[in-house]
């Protein structure tokens, strides 16, 4: 029996979002999911999807809890012509997660690119991090190689390096460079910061060109380099710190953070002479002072470190200026007879 939903917590993530993340269903579904009365939160059925939970709350799917969240992971996918850019297509074509790798996780796509185009794709399970590449403010520059129908000219390009509007809609302005002319076709590089549906096609036949091919290349400082078509690369968490500004240890957007327990400063630094502001060198010669006295040896000239360093013996003569007499030890062996006769 379905309950009412409880009172609201003030702070934390919806919970479409965390059963999301943790690999139960897309958000659509997991809204679903939760209109049929199938979550409940610290043993309460949810009757809406409007709810946010908190890291503390239990959260169960018909009455079993749900996994813990990953930590942020991104991939590399070459995509393939002819596939569609989301998990279910209303016309039953197939889609890139029809061909991906079995033992992938969940995974979402960070835009699209649409059915006749190929290349980069960037992948992540986290939620955050698709929002975030996601944003105009992002910035990030994404290349495409085009092949297109025709003998461009480099003037011919001057509406889509300042800006134009096609059909009401206004697209930034674009980097495009000529290429190559090869027979009938001309290859370009366009570059662009929006991702705005199907903009470099509706652009070019804007000014009279069709495109026949379109493959990206790169997104951001993410490059598909020699990625074969409908192979997966994951990256390094390396490169995913680098590129999206992650610490060290810590995931980024949705995902959980990893808690991680640093040794305590100052008990490690007294652990270790050298890091004392005593070099190594310093503290052996001192040891080996100290050793000396105690055995009633003599150490090296005033015991220092250059005598540690070059493994002088103790007993051996002090280098430089004599020792005060009152310090030095008399000649010659104990108890051997005096020479001379004594004065009287």
């Amino acid at each position: 029996m379905t309950q009412d939903t409880p009172s609201q917590p003030p702070k934390g993530d919806r919970i479409a979002k965390v059963l999301a993340r943790a690999g139960v269903a897309s958000r659509r579904d997991a809204e679903k999911i939760i209109e049929a009365g199938r979550v409940a939160v610290n043993g309460t059925v949810l009757d809406r999807a409007a709810y946010n939970v908190r890291p503390d709350d239990t959260i169960t799917v018909d009455g079993k809890p749900i996994a813990d969240a990953e930590p942020a992971r991104m991939w590399l996918y070459h995509k393939p012509a002819g596939l569609v850019t989301t998990n279910r297509d209303e016309k039953d074509r197939e889609t890139i997660f029809d061909h991906m790798p079995e033992d992938l996780p969940r995974v979402m796509s960070v835009g699209r690119l649409d059915i006749n185009s190929e290349g980069l794709l960037l992948l992540t399970n986290d939620g955050g991090i698709k929002r975030k590449l996601e944003l105009p403010s992002t910035g990030w520059l994404r290349r495409y190689r085009v092949r297109v129908n025709g003998r461009p000219t480099e003037d011919t390009f001057t509406p889509l390096r300042k800006g134009i509007v096609v059909e009401g809609e206004k697209f930034q302005p674009m980097q495009v460079s000529l290429d190559r002319q090869q027979g009938a076709n001309a290859w370009l590089t366009v570059g662009l910061r929006e991702g705005k549906n199907r903009e470099i096609r509706r652009a070019m036949q804007d000014i009279g060109l069709t495109v026949n091919r379109l493959i990206r290349i790169s997104y951001g400082p993410f490059q598909l380099g020699d990625l074969k078509q409908g192979e997966v690369e994951e990256l390094r968490r390396k490169v995913m710190r680098d590129q999206l500004g992650m610490e060290a240890e810590d995931p980024v957007g949705t995902a959980k953070k990893k808690e991680v327990k640093r040794p305590d400063r100052k008990y490690a630094a007294s652990r270790k002479p050298s890091e004392q502001g005593r070099t190594r060198d310093r503290a052996r010669a001192e040891y080996a002072r100290e050793k000396a006295e105690g055995s009633g040896g003599r150490p090296t000239a005033t015991g220092s470190k250059s005598g540690a360093k070059s493994g002088a013996k103790f007993g051996a003569k002090p280098s430089g200026k004599p020792a005060p007499k009152s310090r030095q030890r008399p000649q010659g062996k104990p108890g051997a007879k005096p020479q001379g006769k004594p004065k009287r």
